[in-house]
């Protein structure tokens, strides 16, 4: 399909690098740090007890939905609370989880697709998650970064994704979302208005009978038919 794209917002995590490894990889380092700085926290929490209680706090407030740093840092305060530790803890356990979020390992095609992508057009990062794109070192690819925590939702909600339209300056159906979660990323712009782009690495059948405008199975395939529909519009020219 052939069609003109002014613009990409972009998800993150499962799209640029895989999610799977940093959650183990935050158990085991807040853990480590927890065993080490509050004693009785890390006996009483061991890694799947102080996921139970993660998920209890984010069940107790999905106010907070949208915003899993606070949520985070709720539950540890909880945890050191309950276990008998100082709260005062928390701040510093979660900068030691956050940093260690922050530490990413991209897909094989991620980074250099990405500055094929940004050299086109206008990319804009948004996301649910926490991931920090300076720290990561990939800010500069980016026009903007906008997450569910600073608008005050999260995807598949139409504002998020009308929110980042705006400061584009862009009409929707100007702006290609390109992700790999169906309901949140591909579902979500396609109600919102945009153009949709489904990275479907794993090779799973789409479910729903109105299929995203695009998918491919790397974001190095994306960024390769960008550059055909520009070499398109050119010659046209």
């Amino acid at each position: 399909m052939a069609f003109r794209v002014s613009a990409i917002t972009l998800d993150l995590d499962d799209t640029l690098w895989p999610f799977a490894p940093i959650g183990a990889r935050v158990e085991q380092v807040l853990d480590d740090w927890l065993r080490r700085h509050c004693p009785r926290t890390a006996e009483r929490y061991p890694i799947p007890a102080m996921r139970r209680l993660r998920e209890q706090v984010f069940a107790e407030r999905p106010d907070l939905a949208h915003d899993f740093s606070q949520l985070r840092r709720l539950s540890l305060v909880r945890a050191m609370e309950t276990a008998g530790d100082d709260p005062v803890h928390a701040t510093t356990a979660f900068d030691v989880f956050y940093a260690e979020r922050n530490r990413v390992e991209f897909y094989a095609d991620s980074e250099p697709a990405l500055a094929r992508l940004a050299a086109r057009v206008p990319v804009a990062a948004l996301s649910n998650g926490n991931a920090d794109l300076a720290v990561i070192g990939i800010d500069h690819h980016f026009a903007f970064q906008l997450g569910a925590r600073e608008h005050g939702a999260a995807k598949p909600d139409a504002g998020l994704f009308h929110a980042a339209c705006g400061r584009l300056g862009l009409e929707p159906m100007q702006v290609l979302h390109v992700g790999d979660d169906i309901e949140l990323d591909v579902r979500g712009a396609q109600r919102a208005g945009l153009r949709s782009c489904w990275i479907n690495r794993e090779g799973a059948r789409w479910p729903h009978p109105e299929r995203p405008d695009l998918e491919f199975t790397t974001l190095a395939a994306l960024a390769d038919w960008l550059d055909a529909a520009h070499a398109m519009e050119t010659n046209a020219a």
